[in-house]
């Protein structure tokens, strides 16, 4: 069989099986290994097995259980909520002000843990009745839950980042350090957003009441104390990976053990705690793994009939300039986003599409930026949209799929502005990493 027919053949049995409601990691598995012993026998899933032992060798995977068990420590310790009330009390009379503290709010909780679905739902349960009690308008309080919980996509410490690293083979710290300027720009983007909207129409997201905004500054300052643990568990993960001082799987660890420190602090340090995390950390990361497996043994037997040699040849073939591949390669990933969870789609593109950036003479950090922002716009996209399904959980019953799906436009809209920028100016990924080059 031809290059042209396995590719054709392999992704489209994808697709069908996807359709059907199959679960990705075991399309996957079923194609890769049908595949292997259909063009190289039995023999040939030693390959396979050997690849997917490489993958799962490396050191810095450790770090993601690291990680997951710090956000479900912070997320059921009540750091989190403290972190939000804290926020809280600033908005004062500025009309959207509850909406900007969400999305700051949002933006540390991104820097804290790194993972999606939490965030979400946090926000979903506390920030989300506080806005529609309010009087907030619907799209505007849902869109900012969603586009803000989502943050967590870029703000380093995020698991994306980590599985593009491996997958790429390129410095897991280095990623985090070029993410952390592009998100926050997002973050800042999203918050200009909603208090232009606001400032305009004071009705989208009215203050709060007197009662609620005329608090002392002393009560003020006080609740800010709220802060301290969060910005502690921060420092040290972001800190000691920024300054050299650790690794990303010591920071990740060192992040563990502030958590635990933070949860004891607060006397929420129980066995129930500490029971659930560890359960939600082993369910999170079975289904990384098995996503990898499968994956890594699609992939790989598509390695060894030359696909990616093919794929590369098609791309680069194409009458356009390398800034155009590079579009095109961004419009792939945005159609894939709206059917596939962002592991299958690091791990089936990555590998063939970091090589050909590569050869254009573009940065692979810079391409893993592009990577988190595409996926960041994934969350949000219909019909697939993760963090659409994760608030409608939360959300109070009159609140429909389709209503939260058509609040996240205009965020999404923001996501591909920044998109655009950062296609355009590389140097916002690529100045911070630089500055701690030899």
């Amino acid at each position: 069989m031809s290059i042209e027919w396995i590719t054709v053949v392999m992704f489209g049995s994808m697709l069908v099986l996807l359709a059907l409601g199959l679960p990705l990691a075991f399309v996957t598995s079923l194609i890769g290994v049908t595949f292997t012993l259909g063009l190289f026998g039995p023999d040939g899933l030693q390959l396979v097995a050997s690849r997917i032992f490489t993958f799962m060798n490396e050191y810095v995977l450790v770090s993601v259980p690291m990680f997951i068990m710090m956000a479900s420590i912070m997320e059921r310790s009540g750091v989190a909520k403290d972190l939000f009330a804290a926020m809280r009390v600033w908005a004062g009379g500025m009309p959207g002000g509850l909406g900007i503290q969400t999305m700051i709010a949002a933006t540390l909780m991104g820097a804290m843990t790194g993972i999606i679905g939490g965030e979400i739902v946090l926000l979903g349960l506390i920030a989300l009745p506080q806005m529609l009690r309010l009087g907030y308008d619907r799209k505007l309080a849902i869109g900012t839950i969603c586009a803000g919980g989502s943050l967590g996509t870029m703000i380093p410490p995020s698991i994306v980042l980590v599985i593009y690293g491996l997958t790429v083979n390129v410095s897991v710290g280095e990623l985090f350090t070029a993410n952390l300027v592009p998100g926050l720009i997002l973050s800042a983007t999203y918050i200009v957003y909603i208090f232009v909207r606001c400032r305009i129409d004071p009705t989208l997201g009215p203050p709060a009441p007197p009662d609620e905004r005329n608090m002392s500054l002393g009560a003020r300052i006080g609740l800010l104390k709220s802060l301290a643990l969060p910005m502690v568990v921060i420092t040290l993960v972001l800190g000691t990976i920024y300054f050299g001082i650790a690794s990303v799987t010591e920071a990740a660890a060192m992040g563990v053990v502030g958590t635990l420190l933070a949860a004891a602090f607060r006397g929420e340090l129980r066995w129930p705690v500490v029971r659930d995390s560890l359960q939600q950390t082993m369910s999170t990361c079975g289904m990384l793994l098995w996503l990898s497996f499968g994956a890594t043994a699609m992939i790989g037997v598509y390695n060894l009939a030359g696909g990616p040699t093919f794929v590369r040849e098609v791309i680069t073939g194409l009458p356009l300039p390398p800034l155009g591949i590079i579009l095109v390669m961004m419009g792939i990933l945005m159609l894939l986003g709206c059917i596939m969870d962002w592991v299958g789609i690091c791990l089936l593109t990555m590998p063939i599409f970091v090589p050909i950036v590569t050869a254009l003479g573009y940065s692979p950090i810079w391409f893993g930026v592009l990577f988190c922002l595409n996926m960041q716009i994934s969350y949000l996209s219909p019909p697939f949209g993760p963090a659409a399904f994760y608030l409608k959980g939360v959300a109070p019953p009159d609140i429909t799929l389709n209503e939260i799906f058509s609040a996240v436009w205009p965020f999404i809209g923001l996501q591909l502005v920044i998109l655009v920028l950062v296609v355009l100016v590389p140097d916002l990924a690529l100045w911070l990493p630089g500055l701690s080059a030899p």
